[in-house]
């Protein structure tokens, strides 16, 4: 495995992290208390070209390879403060674009890939429901056929991005005359009659990103929205969970590189008992540990990254580094509330709410319960 990275991969991670300081850090802290989605910084992602990292150029992206493009979310995950916003947009890359370009048909590609790309469509992936979360496949959301189109019903809940989203991504079993229905996944668009949306569910931490619950009522789609074919949704949702759990919290490896400066710059001023509190051992082991942490993460994520380049197989690394780095990103966001102490704890340091925002790593795109089981089933 070769990391030695180019200086243009340097150079594009380097001006991530100087738009991101720029952009997309002004009133991070108000908008999480009033759980405010920043479309502006949406659109400014945009203009980057963030939403647009891998997609190829045909479609409005700008053709990056998949390593490249992690390092680029890492920049940004260092430079900006506004985790839910990061969330947002990497659920609309991993779970909208990528299901899109890899199983979509050309049309699809053409009609859906460039608004997601520009930030003109926002996107949101609808697998999760009231009574199947871990056990996605037990969902209960059916799509009827009907006189060439489907008939949707059911129910999708926790969604991001869903009370802003145009469309979604979403899965539904097609009944069969005999024995179960076949799990297949649809796009449906914002304004379809019977498709519509709750208020937002105000949550713990990653406020900046909506969550929302998506209803379908006898909701008609054309059959031309049906993604791959009937049958297809395991894979299709297999191969998205794959890539987004390998890369979703590549933002974090960023985070917890600018956590650890900050602690150490703090640790080496802050005096008390007549000593830098970096000279006291139980301090200074901490940061060592947030260093590990850090390292090793960065590591994880970049041998998928690699793995993908080479077109291997990347399933157990992939639930490998989303396990490691949502549990590293919630150890090293406690330990910079502990090394600040009474600041640490107060809003206007802003680490109480990095630690709020790392819970969601450990839920998101299957829990660490669920990555455990499936690296042991994986090593079975």
């Amino acid at each position: 495995m070769d990391f030695s990275l180019t200086k243009e991969q340097t150079d594009l991670k380097n001006k991530a992290i100087e738009f991101s300081k720029k952009k997309l850090n002004r009133d991070v802290i108000e908008q999480d208390r009033l759980s405010e989605f920043p479309r502006q910084k949406w659109l400014d992602c945009a203009e980057f070209g963030v939403q647009g990292l891998i997609i190829p150029e045909e479609y409005g992206g700008l053709g990056l390879d998949i390593l490249t493009a992690v390092l680029v979310m890492e920049g940004l995950g260092y430079g900006c403060k506004d985790n839910g916003l990061l969330l947002s947009i990497n659920v609309n890359i991993w779970n909208c674009e990528i299901p899109i370009l890899h199983f979509g048909t050309e049309a699809q590609k053409k009609k859906y890939l460039p608004g997601l790309c520009n930030g003109s469509l926002i996107g949101a992936y609808g697998m999760t429901e009231p009574e199947s979360g871990s056990d996605a496949f037990s969902l209960r959301t059916t799509a009827q056929r009907d006189s060439g189109c489907y008939v949707l019903n059911g129910t999708k809940t926790l969604i991001t991005n869903a009370p802003f989203a145009d469309l979604v991504v979403t899965f539904a079993k097609v009944p069969q005359e005999t024995g179960k229905g076949k799990i297949s996944c649809f796009i449906v668009e914002k304004g379809t009659p019977g498709f519509s949306v709750s208020k937002k569910i105000d949550k713990m931490g990653l406020r900046t990103s909506p969550f929302g619950e998506v209803v379908f009522q006898d909701c008609i789609i054309p059959k031309e929205n049906i993604l791959g074919s009937e049958g297809l949704g395991p894979s299709i949702f297999n191969h998205t969970m794959a890539e987004e759990r390998a890369f979703i919290l590549a933002t974090q490896i960023g985070a917890m590189e600018r956590q650890l400066e900050e602690c150490l710059t703090y640790a080496k001023t802050r005096k008390q008992f007549k000593k830098r509190i970096f000279e006291f051992q139980s301090v200074s082991n901490v940061l060592v540990e947030m260093k590990v942490r850090l390292e090793s993460a960065r590591l994880l994520v970049y041998n998928v990254a690699w793995l993908h380049q080479q077109n291997k197989r990347a399933f157990l690394e992939s639930s490998i580094a989303k396990l490691y780095v949502s549990e590293c990103w919630i150890k090293n966001s406690l330990s910079a509330v502990r090394i600040h102490g009474g600041y640490g704890y107060t809003t206007e340091f802003e680490f109480e709410r990095m630690l709020r925002d790392s819970i969601g790593g450990i839920l998101y795109s299957g829990t660490s319960e669920i990555q455990r089981n499936i690296i042991a089933e994986l090593l079975d």
